[in-house]
């Protein structure tokens, strides 16, 4: 299982609800910046926020939709 965390308060905080027992210990791995820069990019489908929009139907083309707002904006 891998839980993306904040370092804050020198506390490592989840991101994200976790289903541990309070008082589990557990192992913690920070990549060094050289590593991070060597691991795998991610895909935008594996963010949360991919397909969000898939059942408007007002949102035709995206680029479209997004350059109209745009538009609207500066009048």
């Amino acid at each position: 299982m891998t839980i993306n965390a904040k370092y804050e308060d020198g506390v490592f905080k989840p991101l994200e609800d976790v289903t541990i027992d309070e008082g589990t210990v557990v192992e913690v791995r920070v990549p060094s910046y050289s590593e991070r820069l060597r691991a795998k990019s991610r895909s935008v489908g594996d963010f949360a926020f991919y397909g969000m929009w898939k059942d408007r139907s007002d949102i035709g083309d995206s680029v479209e939709y997004i350059n109209n707002l745009r538009h609207d904006l500066r009048g």
